[in-house]
């Protein structure tokens, strides 16, 4: 299959062009400069220059391919506005490539996080928060599964609040940040909320999965560990980084703080059981122990 992509330099996107290109697809990957463009050609993709906002250079990559996974988003979390800024673009890319799809019975893999639900982990079957500072995602994404009733393969995979690979990534990998540039290894309110997290090589094979396999209008979660409490994520931070571990205001970490000190575990048994995705690689506590001090 030849797979349009978005997002490929990323910490998923990487590991999603080994995982289809082992597999025997070809992928077009947009790239957003020229050194995006070689390291995609380097990796052995083709490079399609254009950024997320450029929604005609979108419509000619769905339209060379045999489907299409959307991973890119902006790198810009510094404020609320940022972060709605960035879903706003993401929205609009969405809505041009699933337009463009429309008819063909081509897949377009999307991605998301895993919902929130009080008291338990959530699961496939929740639906997608609409509130909060990324609540247009949820919208966006769930917008989307419905093309599958105009001819589209659509399907969601659910990412964890921290996607990692070598220790860095998601949000131990900004809870790390926070700690090298304040000099404790934080983590708000009383540390029992727990966070959801997958390997970027794990997340790679769902991907692939539901490219090739996952029926129109599903949803996915790419979930390896359930649920760790951040307190423990930061005391291995604190200990690999040789730092103190204590709990600091929700501020510390900007428009993510009240994200961040909510209980968001996440179940993937309908995933392992509906797609046959079964993680391989280290969990996220053993990963970090690959953070160098």
């Amino acid at each position: 299959m030849r797979v349009f992509l978005t997002g490929g330099t990323g910490t998923i996107g990487s590991a999603v062009t080994a995982e289809l290109l082992a597999h025997g697809h070809t992928v077009l990957a947009l790239a957003r400069s020229e050194d995006s463009a070689r390291a995609l050609t380097a990796a052995g993709t083709e490079p399609l220059r254009g950024s997320l906002s450029d929604l005609d250079v979108l419509r000619a990559g769905a339209a060379a391919s045999d489907g299409v996974i959307q991973l890119a988003f902006s790198r810009d979390y510094s404020t609320a506005d940022s972060v709605v800024a960035g879903v706003a673009e993401e929205t609009a890319a969405l809505t041009t490539l699933g337009e463009a799809l429309v008819g063909s019975d081509r897949p377009l893999v999307t991605v998301s996080g895993t919902p929130w639900i009080p008291g338990r982990a959530s699961t496939e079957a929740d639906p997608l928060p609409t509130e909060g500072p990324v609540g247009g995602r949820g919208a966006t994404v769930t917008a989307i599964l419905r093309l599958a009733e105009r001819g589209v393969r659509a399907s969601a995979v659910r990412m964890p609040r921290t996607v990692h690979d070598q220790g860095r990534g998601g949000f131990a990998g900004m809870l790390t940040d926070a700690a090298r540039r304040t000099g404790v290894a934080g983590y708000p309110g009383d540390g029992t909320q727990r966070w959801p997290a997958v390997h970027a090589g794990d997340a790679a094979s769902l991907f692939r999965l539901a490219l090739e396999d996952a029926p129109g209008g599903t949803a996915w979660h790419a979930v390896a560990d359930e649920g760790d409490a951040v307190r423990d994520i930061a005391a291995v931070i604190g200990r690999r980084l040789g730092l103190p571990v204590a709990a600091v205001p929700e501020e510390t970490f900007g428009p993510f703080g009240p994200i961040f000190a909510m209980d968001q575990p996440a179940s993937s048994a309908a995933t392992r059981a509906g797609l046959g995705w079964e993680p391989v690689h280290p969990s996220l506590l053993a990963d970090l122990e690959n953070l160098e001090p």
